[in-house]
Order: C-alpha cells, then sequence, then structure tokens
C-alpha cells in the first residue's frame, strides 16, 4: 500500500509536469507556425489543442485515478475476505478505466488530424494567393519581395521543426523515469506472486497479482498520456508542413 500510494503521487506530479510543459512549449510552437504563413491553423488549433490537453488531463486526474483507487480497495477486500466477495465491481472499473483511456486517445487524434486537414489546406491556398497577389501587382520588386517572402517561411519552419523535436525530447525526459520505475515495480509484483505461489497462502498470491495488474493499467495511464502529447507535438509539426506542401 506504500508503494502504491507513491505511485500514485508520481503519476499526478508526472501528469501535471507533462500538461505544464505542453503551456511552455505548444505557444512557442502555435507562434513559429504563425511565421510560416498558417494563420487558420494556428487560430484555430491552439485553443482546441490546449483545451483538450487540460480537459484529458483532469478527467485521468480526478475521475480515473479515484476509480483505480476505488478498484484496488474492492479487489484487496475481495482477496482477504471470504464473505464479502466485490471482484466483479472491480474488473468492471478496471474495464471502464482502460476504456476511457481508448476513447480519449482516439477523440484527441481524431479531432486534431481533422481540425489540421481543414485549416492546413486554407492556409496554403491563402498564401499561395497572397505570394501571387505579390508578386504580379507590385511593380518591379513584386517578385524580389515574394521570394525573399519564402525564404523567410522556410527559415521559420526549420526552426519551428527543430523545437517540435526538442519538445518531443523533454516530453520523452519527463516521463521516461517514471514509466521505467513502474515496470520494474509492476514486474517486482508479478515476480512476487509466481514465487510465493508454492509457499503462500492462496490469498496472498492473488492479492500481490492483484497489485501487478494495477500497476499495468497505470503504466497504461501514464503511457498514454505522454504518447498523446507527442502525438500532439508532431501533428502540429505536419499540420503546418502540410500547409507549405499545399503552397
Amino acid at each position: 500500500m506504500s508503494n502504491f500510494s507513491d505511485i500514485i503521487m508520481l503519476i499526478k506530479n508526472t501528469i501535471q509536469n507533462l500538461v505544464g510543459f505542453s503551456y511552455t512549449l505548444l505557444p512557442i510552437l502555435i507562434t513559429l507556425i504563425m511565421t510560416t504563413g498558417s494563420i487558420t491553423s494556428a487560430s484555430v488549433i491552439q485553443p482546441v489543442l490546449l483545451f483538450l490537453i487540460t480537459f484529458i488531463g483532469n478527467i485521468i486526474i480526478t475521475f480515473i485515478l479515484p476509480l483505480i483507487l476505488i478498484s484496488t480497495a474492492l479487489s484487496i477486500i475481495s482477496k482477504v475476505s471470504e464473505k464479502v466477495q466485490v471482484d466483479k465491481i472491480a474488473k468492471f472499473l478496471n474495464n471502464s478505466v482502460v476504456w476511457t483511456l481508448g476513447i480519449v486517445l482516439t477523440v484527441f487524434v481524431g479531432v486534431l488530424s481533422l481540425e489540421g486537414s481543414l485549416t492546413s489546406s486554407v492556409d496554403g491556398i491563402t498564401a499561395k494567393t497572397a505570394k501571387a497577389a505579390v508578386s504580379n501587382f507590385i511593380p518591379v520588386v513584386g517578385k524580389i519581395l515574394g521570394d525573399a517572402v519564402d525564404t523567410v517561411i522556410g527559415c521559420s519552419n526549420i526552426l519551428k521543426n527543430a523545437v517540435g523535436i526538442v519538445g518531443v525530447i523533454v516530453i520523452i525526459g519527463i516521463c521516461i523515469l517514471p514509466i521505467i520505475k513502474l515496470s520494474i515495480l509492476m514486474l517486482t509484483y508479478y515476480i512476487a506472486s509466481a514465487i510465493c505461489q508454492p509457499i503462500a497462502d492462496d490469498k496472498i498470491v492473488s492479492l500481490l497479482g492483484q497489485v501487478g495488474d494495477t500497476f499495468k493499467i497505470l503504466l497504461a495511464i501514464l503511457i498514454c498520456v505522454s504518447v498523446m502529447l507527442i502525438i500532439g507535438v508532431t501533428l502540429v509539426i505536419k499540420i503546418s508542413n502540410s500547409g507549405l506542401m499545399y503552397r
């Protein structure tokens, strides 16, 4: 139970750190996207992305983690007591957590991809039209200005991609140690359950296995949040690159 309490706090702090870092990274990326001419994408994606990240983080902290706590408590009661058996309810809560994670990640990727597909095409057409207008209607220096704008946009795009890559590396750095620690604990409980089976009471063996299963779900939550943020950053980069491709 001491390990379980520490892991819950570790996951909460890690998720809060990831969400807090996204608040710092995304405005920088969005600003660089605007310098590449993707104004529509920047204005639409930033509020949607920040809302989704905040919403999903709050769901995990205020809804999913308490469900796991309740499920673990019910599982312990079922393993310890012979009269009170509520393991079916605990299994239902665990399945609800898994389904909620899958739905949340699917909605996040789907909404962001749809918004990006629509806005990147608009940005590409708008930028191409603006360049054609500058090149054709400004006398003498119109062509030079159009080429200069292309150069600036290309440099901004390189800088934006570099910032995105650094952001992904930082996200991995924030979550990698908690993931490793949680994986080691999960394996430890599974191994302890296997070793204790020949020599210990069946209730203790089942209890150790149940704690290992709980740590596995917590590991899935942490990986889900990390992957979600990595996907969000890479999709933002891809959306801007798609706008340049349309040009």
